[in-house]
């Protein structure tokens, strides 16, 4: 995954603090973590590459005579031939296949091609993997909770242990999470994770209050892949 190059020491501070004061009101554990991009689409990548050599395939079966008239041009008129043979046609579907895959080497331009739905699952498991790993079950009350924001797909997620998914609806995360999406996109990524924290501080403090018995089991810091 590529790493993070948005966030500054002082984004790395404000986070953390806004972590450290949420989790005085509450039995709640909250762990941030930003990453550059959840995936690499290299699939998708392929697959747009597939998809144009085939495209490609399809017009040359239904407009031959034009790739007829550039090998006639290529030879100087020489060529002599009528119709196209088996190589040409797989030279011309393979420099489309591996001239797109190359091209998409180039992520802002993979990343302006992959379909918004695919992005959505991809943050979403990436930030359910990294859950298990780093929250799932490491608190005694069940009552950690992830917030995942992932920068070049400009998404974030927010997953529950199953103490607070039990009495908390996602929805009741909506606020939280368009603060933070609206802070980030005007270039304030640590007041986004900062504000959204806070927000899930309040939220957790009504349904998890602040009790003698549970410490502090999880990092306050801002875990940046």
């Amino acid at each position: 995954m590529a790493k993070v190059n948005q966030f500054t020491p002082a984004d790395h501070t404000v986070v953390t603090s806004a972590v450290s004061l949420a989790e005085k009101s509450t039995d709640g554990e909250i762990v941030t973590i930003v990453t550059g991009e959840s995936d690499s689409y290299s699939d998708v990548a392929w697959a747009i590459s597939g998809l144009v050599a085939l495209t490609a395939l399809l017009v040359i079966s239904l407009f031959p005579e034009i790739y007829l008239h550039f090998i006639d041009w290529l030879a100087g008129g020489w060529s002599g031939i009528s119709a196209l043979p088996y190589w040409a046609l797989f030279v011309f579907t393979a420099l489309k296949f591996f001239g797109t895959r190359l091209i998409l080497i180039w992520k802002p331009l993979l990343f302006l091609l992959v379909p918004p739905p695919i992005k959505k699952a991809r943050v979403r498991r990436r930030a359910v993997a990294l859950f298990r790993v780093s929250t799932d079950h490491r608190t005694v009350g069940r009552t950690g909770i992830l917030l995942y924001l992932s920068m070049r797909e400009h998404r974030a997620e927010i997953v529950a242990d199953e103490a607070i998914a039990a009495k908390v609806e996602p929805a009741i995360w909506g606020n939280a999470m368009i603060a933070m999406i609206d802070l980030v996109r005007a270039g304030k990524p640590g007041e986004g994770m900062a504000e959204a924290v806070r927000q899930m501080g309040i939220v957790l403090s009504e349904h998890f209050p602040k009790t003698d018995q549970n410490p502090n089991e999880l990092p306050d810091r801002l875990i940046e892949l």
